[in-house]
């Protein structure tokens, strides 16, 4: 009898580790996860008791064969209410709410954290040392065969391991979870349409640690996560790499990692309701302490794109003092606060740029900006910028430059993570901005260190100097909102003025143009959010159409309310901001002409100026009217074009 009492002990105890469950509920009760420690450590997700995530499976494999979450003995729960306002100095919105019901399961060598909020769940592991971490299980299971909108690695795809180099700039295939292209990874974020509801899958506060691939191997609906393994060796540099390639790698994720990240899904009843997320910047770090008062985000004149192509002057345009000269005259007449020198202003872009190339008096340059209150950005390498990355910050912050555009790291295994952390350290050390090009997309850091005031991982406007007519631009542009724009800021590099109607496009390196009209890449400034945004076209060009080159150099880069107020994924998206007392409204459009009625009572009663498409725009971009409508309150009805767009702003 004695042995049967203590079997049927221990089978209770075993039998009620494996039914332990945990259950957290967003603040607003809709939201539910649920997590089931036994055998396998899963976790699932419903609104409104529809299942979203079917039971997924969460654990971590050290080097030392030890795995955290399937049947750990949690030592203690703790659960919260977090309900929190945090100032945003540089981003979408002057003030972030963070409020969520939090879980943390407390081990001997780790705590397991999990966040629900009205809008997303997250979830991390997080060490109480350093450590080295082998495999890493990250599913989403999703209940049903949804469409997904998915940016497939579309570079080195020879195989799966190749894929970990790519420049994570990719348009979208659009189809069932279940159809996944099997030699293929994804890139995040990833949108899933869940019956009504949107699902966004990304990661946050990444900087010690790999980000995060997906994948599905076998036509089911479950979505696992991949991670590129430590770089070992490179391949050594020559003339012709930019990026820094791994060689060999590791058999490990991450080596001494003190801070894992969060692995985190949106989720929106309301398709309009993922385009005004912070969630990417709730989950960052706090900000770093020090002096902020220096930053200045704003616009920047933009050579590359538009080829230094500029005429009506009385010198050889090019990579020159002169050329660079007129951009500086151009921006500060216009109240355009930077001029970037791309590539070609170093005398060796690859080994040197401590000198400059003999056409540029770089000295001479920076001071005639800055006597007209304009500032100089030069572009680098990565690699070349890390391996002298102080001394690079002290020469040309000595020198009066304001900052750097980074380019080429097309990686995001755990060194070039620590990488971008470092080079924004250094950079904010010497009031340097950071503009992260060649990079994927962001991961929360920039609420750490608003310095960075810009990544890139977009398919962005600089594609159309190349991209061939098959390419879709325009729904891209209306699908970035709801997917790569969840992430946070993109540099996206719009502005152009030789606008092309659905049909006429046509890629042209010297001369480049957009799909879609001037309206649509006047509202794209007030739709995309990027701190330091781009002018891509000629001053030239700019200096011609006065109208739209005066608003846009108008439009702030960073906002104080940001309010999403009508959109559909792939189709159109309308988007509010303010700054100070102004208001800015833009619509964005795909290819089907549309109307809509916008209730915008909210905006000041008063006359508001209009850029809206003109009545031949279906056939010639450019086509545009400026007006004056006055707003009483009563809502609007606007016409939009094939790949249209509109803009309002009022006091």
């Amino acid at each position: 009898m004695k042995k049967l009492s203590i079997f049927l002990f221990t089978l209770a105890l075993c039998l009620g580790l494996q039914a332990k469950a945990y259950v957290v509920t967003s603040p607003d009760g809709h939201l539910t996860l649920t997590l089931q420690n036994g055998n396998t450590l899963t976790y699932s997700v419903s609104r409104d008791n529809v299942p979203l995530i079917a039971p997924s499976a969460l654990s971590l494999t050290l080097a030392d064969g030890s795995v955290w979450g399937p049947g750990t003995r949690f030592s203690r729960v703790q659960r919260r209410t977090v309900d929190e306002w945090t100032d945003a100095p540089v981003f979408k919105r002057s003030r972030v709410r963070d409020h969520c019901n939090e879980l943390c399961l407390k081990a001997k060598a780790f705590t397991l954290e999990f966040r629900v909020y009205d809008d997303a769940v997250a979830w991390r592991f997080s060490p109480h040392q350093p450590v080295d971490v082998k495999a890493e299980e990250a599913t989403f299971a999703f209940a049903k065969d949804w469409n997904a909108y998915i940016p497939y690695v579309s570079q080195h795809t020879q195989t799966l391991e190749s894929q970990f180099i790519n420049s994570f700039e990719s348009q979208y295939s659009h189809h069932p979870l279940s159809g996944w292209n099997k030699e293929r990874l994804g890139f995040l974020p990833i949108t899933v349409e869940a019956d009504g509801v949107l699902l966004c899958v990304l990661d946050s506060d990444v900087t010690d640690y790999p980000g995060m691939f997906l994948y599905n191997g076998d036509g089911g609906t479950t979505l696992k996560g991949v991670f590129a393994p430590v770089p070992e060796s490179y391949v050594p540099d020559d003339e012709r790499t930019f990026q820094q390639l791994p060689a060999s790698r590791k058999p490990l994720l991450a080596e001494q990692s003190a801070r894992l990240p969060w692995r985190a899904i949106a989720v929106a009843a309301q398709d309009v309701q993922l385009a005004q997320s912070d969630l990417s910047w709730r989950l960052g770090q706090p900000l770093a302490p020090g002096d902020w008062s220096w930053l200045r985000p704003g616009k920047v004149a933009w050579d590359w794109w538009n080829a230094w192509n500029i005429y009506g002057v009385d010198f050889e345009a090019g990579i020159n003092t002169e050329t660079y000269k007129y951009y500086v005259d151009f921006a500060a007449a216009k109240g355009i606060e930077y001029v970037v020198l791309d590539e070609g202003w170093a005398k060796n872009t690859i080994f040197n740029i401590f000198e400059t190339r003999p056409e540029i008096d770089l000295p001479e340059l920076v001071n005639y900006a800055a006597g007209k209150g304009v500032g100089i950005i030069l572009w680098t390498i990565g690699k070349t910028l890390d391996r002298d990355l102080e001394a690079l910050c002290a020469q040309y912050s000595a020198m009066g430059v304001k900052g750097w555009k980074i380019d080429f790291m097309d990686r995001d295994d755990q060194a070039i993570m620590q990488f971008y952390e470092r080079a924004a350290a250094v950079a904010a050390k010497y009031h340097l901005l950071c503009d992260f090009h060649g990079a994927s997309k962001p991961v929360g850091l920039q609420r750490k260190y608003p310095n960075i005031v810009n990544y890139e991982g977009v398919y962005g406007l600089e594609n159309m100097k190349w991209a061939p007519a098959s390419v879709d631009q325009v729904t891209y542009d209306v699908t970035i909102p709801f997917t790569r724009l969840v992430a946070g800021m993109a540099d996206y590099t719009q502005g152009a003025m030789r606008n092309a109607a659905k049909g006429n496009y046509r890629p042209v390196s010297s001369e480049a143009m957009s799909q879609g009209t001037r309206c649509h890449q006047l509202a794209e400034y007030v739709v995309f959010d990027a701190p330091l945004s781009m002018l891509c076209d000629s001053p030239s060009n700019y200096l011609r159409e006065p109208e739209c080159t005066d608003w846009i150099a108008a439009v702030p880069t960073v906002w104080d309310e940001t309010l999403a107020l009508d959109g559909k994924i792939g189709e159109y998206v309308v988007l509010a901001r303010r700054k100070g007392t102004k208001w800015y409204v833009g619509a964005l459009n795909g290819w089907e002409a549309r109307d809509l009625t916008l209730d915008l009572s909210f905006l000041p009663k008063g006359t508001a100026q209009v850029f809206a498409d003109g009545v031949n725009a279906h056939r010639a971009g450019r086509d545009y009217r400026k007006s004056a409508l006055e707003l009483d309150g009563t809502p609007v009805t606007l016409h939009l074009a094939p790949g249209g767009g509109w803009v309002l702003s009022i006091e």
